[in-house]
């Protein structure tokens, strides 16, 4: 009996720690993202909140002062992956890419989270 005590004890303690490790890693891939956004609500900051970010239509906030191309171009695309990864690498790139348009701009900067970084952070917003 002791023996699965102290077994169901550790388990729970190693299970316990992967939570903790998963919300640290998911805090960490949003760390930046705080600066600007709610990640604990829609509601805006600088930028939109992130709360329902992964599945929205882009551009969609009522009271969020996008740029004149985000604007432009509101609700014709939705953020998904493939989107989010390339947004979070370059945003600059990603807004010209996303309207058609070679001059569109967007006022968020170019986080540089490409790669496994930009896996981390879509895989952050989804968990919201």
């Amino acid at each position: 009996m002791k023996k699965t005590l102290m077994i169901a004890a550790a388990a729970a303690f190693v299970m316990g720690g992967m939570v903790a490790t998963t919300a640290t890693a998911e805090a960490g891939a949003l760390g930046k993202c705080k600066a600007c956004h709610k990640l604990d609500s829609d509601k805006k900051k600088v930028g939109p909140g992130l709360k329902t970010v992964f599945g929205r239509k882009n551009g969609q906030m009522a009271d969020m002062k996008y740029s004149k191309s985000m604007k432009a171009h509101a609700g014709e695309w939705v953020w998904d992956e493939e989107h989010l990864k390339e947004w979070v690498c370059d945003s600059k790139k990603a807004i010209k890419k996303f309207t058609g348009d070679d001059h569109a701009k967007t006022k968020m900067p170019p986080q540089k989270k490409c790669g496994e970084k930009a896996d981390a952070v879509v895989a952050a917003l989804k968990a919201l």
